[in-house]
C-alpha cells in the first residue's frame, strides 16, 4: 500500500492567524511585489481582496448571471497568470479594471449577449428579505435597468457603469477603457440619456 501523497500546500487548510492577518494588512503594492516574487500567500490575499469587485463589475458589464460568473473567473485567472505584466505605471485597481473590461468585451463580442438577469446594483440592507413586496419591487427595478443597459452599445455601457456604479473619474475611465477622456464623457452622457428614456418608456407602459 502506497502512502498518500502530501497536499501541495497543506498549510493552506489552517493558515496561522499571524500570517493571515499580516498579509491582509499589506497594501496592493506590497502584495503585488511579493506575489511577483512567487509568494503564493500574497497572491491568494490579492485575489481574495479583489474578487468581490471583479464579480460585481463583470455582472454589470455582461449582465447574464452565469456568463458574468465565467467572465469574473476568467479575469481572476488572468490576474494570476498576467500579474508579472503589471509594471506599476498605474494603480493596481486600474490595471485590474482594464483586465476585467477587456475580458468582458471579448466575451460580449463573441456571444453578443443581451441582459436577462437582474443586476445587483447595491447590497440590500439587512431585513429587506423580510418585506416580500419591497423585494419584488427592487427585483422589478433591477430587471428594468438591466433591460435598459442591454440596449446600450458595449462602450456606452462600460463607460456609464464605471462612472455611475463604480464612481471612477473620467480620467480613470479613460485609462481603464482605453478611450479619450472626451469620448468617455460623451459615452456617459449618451448612455444616461438612453437609460432615462428607456426607463421612462417602461414606466409609462
Amino acid at each position: 500500500m502506497q502512502p498518500a501523497a502530501a497536499p501541495v500546500r497543506q498549510i493552506d487548510r489552517e493558515p496561522p492567524s499571524w500570517r493571515s492577518l499580516a498579509y491582509r494588512k499589506l497594501s496592493d503594492v506590497d502584495l503585488v511585489s511579493k506575489a511577483k516574487n512567487g509568494d503564493g500567500w500574497a497572491l491568494d490575499v490579492l485575489v481574495e481582496r479583489h474578487a468581490p469587485r471583479v464579480n460585481r463589475l463583470a455582472l454589470q458589464l455582461v449582465g447574464d448571471l452565469e456568463e458574468a460568473r465565467d467572465a469574473a473567473q476568467e479575469s481572476l485567472v488572468k490576474l494570476c497568470t498576467k500579474l508579472r505584466q503589471f509594471r506599476g505605471e498605474s494603480q493596481f485597481a486600474t490595471w485590474l479594471h482594464r483586465l476585467v473590461v477587456n475580458t468582458c468585451r471579448d466575451r460580449l463580442a463573441r456571444a453578443r449577449i443581451r441582459q436577462t438577469e437582474p443586476l445587483a446594483l447595491d447590497d440590500e440592507p439587512a431585513g429587506e428579505e423580510s418585506d416580500p413586496s419591497r423585494a419584488a419591487l427592487l427585483a422589478d427595478k433591477r430587471r428594468e435597468l438591466a433591460a435598459a443597459l442591454a440596449r446600450l452599445s458595449p462602450n456606452q455601457r462600460i463607460a456609464v457603469v464605471l462612472r455611475d456604479v463604480f464612481g471612477l473619474t473620467y480620467e480613470e475611465i479613460s485609462r481603464v477603457a482605453r478611450m479619450p477622456v472626451g469620448t468617455a464623457k460623451c459615452y456617459v452622457h449618451r448612455a444616461r440619456a438612453r437609460l432615462r428614456a428607456g426607463l421612462e418608456e417602461t414606466a409609462s407602459d
